[in-house]
């Protein structure tokens, strides 16, 4: 697994951008640079499971299998990721997942002079790499624009 790393500078205090970014309504805004219908599933407490899907261009259901390892308010969640769902149907045996099964995907939030700063710490595998720092960037950008108004 490589380390990604992204981080924002946000003008906004820290809680006003946790809930940005967690709140359904919002979250699936910024996350529209990953997929234009991306959205949750689940609460966001440790231990519960969350599902990250979206639907792709033929109307099928995609996205990832994770639980909450981590959940200190305002200041640090984590996520491992243990499966997928390909077309609806929920992956957590074959041999694709479990070469990956475990990976952490970290959101670290820190005051600085009154703006916030979000780090994020994400396994990644080589063949997603490029995309995930393609969209990264844009998807912070986003949480930034609604987190500021």
């Amino acid at each position: 697994m490589d380390k990604i790393h992204f981080s924002v500078l946000i003008n906004a205090p820290k809680e006003k951008v946790w809930n940005t970014m967690l709140n359904k309504g919002t979250y699936e805004q910024w996350t529209k640079a990953f997929n234009p219908t991306s959205r949750y599933e689940g609460e966001f407490s440790k231990g519960n499971k969350i599902k990250f899907v979206g639907t792709d261009e033929n109307g099928k259901e995609g996205g990832m299998i994770s639980r909450v390892a981590e959940y200190r308010p305002y200041d640090f969640i984590s996520f491992e990721h243990y499966g997928v769902i390909h077309d609806g149907i929920e992956d957590t045996e074959s041999d694709e997942v479990k070469s990956w099964q475990g990976s952490h995907e970290n959101y670290t939030f820190r005051e600085i002079d009154g703006k916030t700063e979000v780090s994020i710490e994400a396994d990644s595998t080589p063949e997603l790499k490029e995309m995930f720092e393609s969209m990264w960037p844009g998807a912070l950008q986003k949480l930034k624009e609604i987190s500021e108004k």
